[in-house]
């Protein structure tokens, strides 16, 4: 069976995108996952979104996997970029659009 540890490493290495949050993109159960996923949208990218609510496991385990405490997390290519606060900073300065870019929905 696969520990909780290789599922996460599957997620974040299986899309390029991927948001760790409290809820689903459509109805998200916290004001920072909602944030999160804000940003994400007005980036123009979709992304995998994996609902921490729906899995004690997931949500105690992507704490560790990361050694980050708090949801939401995004990872990027299999790399962790941060939380909300970090996300708002890069969008903030443009280095997530950059990040992002490759990434992009076609129009």
């Amino acid at each position: 069976m696969m520990s909780i540890q290789d599922t996460i490493r599957q997620q974040v290495t299986d899309n390029s995108v991927v948001l760790y949050m409290k809820g689903t993109p459509s109805f998200p159960q916290c004001g920072f996952s909602s944030g999160a996923v804000q940003i994400l949208k007005n980036c123009g990218v979709s992304f995998a979104a994996v609902n921490v609510l729906a899995d004690a496991d997931i949500r105690q385990g992507i704490k560790e996997y990361a050694n980050w405490p708090t949801i939401p997390q995004l990872y990027i290519k299999g790399e962790f970029v941060g939380g909300s606060d970090i996300m708002k900073e890069l969008y903030a300065n443009g280095e997530l659009q950059t990040m992002l870019n490759e990434f992009k929905d076609a129009e």
